[in-house]
């Protein structure tokens, strides 16, 4: 993907690149830092190794972070699914075991009352 996006044939002047840093589980801050171009080199003195080389390690470094930052952005959304999962079966199971109460306190409120009437019975006939 990196590729697609480094040879896309679009030029631009300035940009940015957005994602979200990976702080925790529960928490992210979002980024922004400008991508590396080319003119850097060919703004910056020249050195002893050839400008392919710089060139050719500039596109593995530009390769390497967006890379990252993708990986960053997805881990994000990773995490917020998972613990919005969890939420929700925390959620479902305390709403299963409010149920299962409100359920069981008519139930138990019959047996109750039945238990009542055969102990009264069996009393009063001793």
């Amino acid at each position: 993907m990196t590729d697609l996006l480094l040879h896309s044939g679009y030029e631009f002047d300035e940009g940015a690149i957005i994602f979200n840093q990976f702080k925790s589980a529960v928490s992210y801050k979002t980024e922004e830092k400008p991508p590396l171009s080319l003119n850097i080199i060919t703004t910056a003195e020249s050195m002893s190794i050839e400008d392919g080389i710089v060139a050719d390690m500039l596109q593995n470094y530009q390769k390497s972070n967006l890379y990252i930052y993708l990986k960053e952005s997805a881990t994000n959304e990773r995490t917020a699914r998972m613990t919005a999962m969890d939420n929700a079966s925390k959620n479902a199971s305390d709403m299963i075991n409010k149920l299962m109460l409100m359920f069981n306190f008519p139930r138990l409120a019959i047996i109750t009352k039945e238990l009542i009437e055969i102990t009264s019975a069996a009393a009063s006939q001793d």
